[in-house]
């Protein structure tokens, strides 16, 4: 029986989406890969004030916006263990983000750096050494990015999901930044952000709550330490983070995230 004009110009309609599908869908649908597989524990003292970046692979599926990515960060190398920085401008400033996303076939990539650290000590695991363009990175955590821009502004005061395996470590005596929730859970900043005001000052991080724009029922105060403070996430890594209008980062405190409530 022979086929009518339609049905094969319909045959060769389908014949294409199914090619464009093909040629497509790997491009679209990415996983991530399995950096943190064989992570091994490491330890870090005398982190605060020392600057690093966090750089993001992002896969998942653009098509239904289901995305997330894997977290590496610089800390331990690019010579911070003589310099305190392991994100040096001359390494930082020329990675080129679209380049790194097609050379590690993700859907996208995101410098999220340079950062200052306002913790005293840090115990996690790392997985793939990683390099970007000549910075070197280790994977440290999975972020679920559903529902999450990674434009500035998109991550502050909302509750974003990470799984990880770490210890912040707060020494007695350190002031610590404290953000509290309008469902009163504290929220302790780890990360001093100098990507969106590369001007603000380390310093002032004690009088930051006059200069935030909080959301109705957000509060922010500054503590001095009366004993040890250790951030955790839950036992199966989860942990949930957030951000404030100057892009620094706050870990969740209190319940099963910290060994006090601050």
């Amino acid at each position: 029986m022979a086929m009518s004009k339609g049905m094969k110009w319909g045959l060769g309609i389908i014949a294409v989406l199914a090619v464009a599908a093909a040629v497509l869908y790997p491009r679209l649908v990415v996983t991530l890969p399995p950096d943190g597989a064989e992570a091994k524990l490491n330890t870090f003292k005398g982190t605060y004030g020392h600057r690093y970046t966090e750089m993001f692979l992002i896969g998942g599926n653009a098509i239904t916006k289901n995305l997330e990515a894997n977290v590496y960060n610089t800390w331990g190398l690019n010579g911070s263990d003589t310099t305190g920085d392991s994100s040096p401008a001359v390494l930082l400033d020329k990675i080129d983000v679209k380049e790194i996303a097609k050379q590690y076939h993700m859907l996208a990539a995101f410098k999220n750096g340079a950062r200052l650290w306002t913790l005293d000590w840090i115990e996690v695991e790392m997985g793939k050494e990683v390099d970007f363009g000549g910075m070197k990175a280790r994977w440290v955590n999975w972020l679920d990015l559903r529902g999450i821009s990674t434009e500035p502004g998109a991550a502050d005061y909302k509750n974003i999901t990470v799984t990880r395996h770490t210890k912040f470590g707060f020494n007695k005596g350190t002031r610590i930044s404290v953000l509290e929730d309008p469902q009163g859970n504290p929220w302790v900043m780890k990360s001093f952000s100098l990507i969106t005001f590369p001007d603000q000052k380390f310093a002032d991080i004690a009088t930051l709550g006059s200069r935030l724009k909080l959301p109705a029922g957000w509060k922010f105060r500054s503590v001095v330490l009366e004993q040890d403070l250790v951030l955790t996430p839950e036992k199966d890594g989860t942990a949930h983070i957030t951000q404030d209008d100057f892009g620094n980062t706050y870990d969740r405190a209190g319940g099963p995230f910290s060994n006090f409530k601050p």
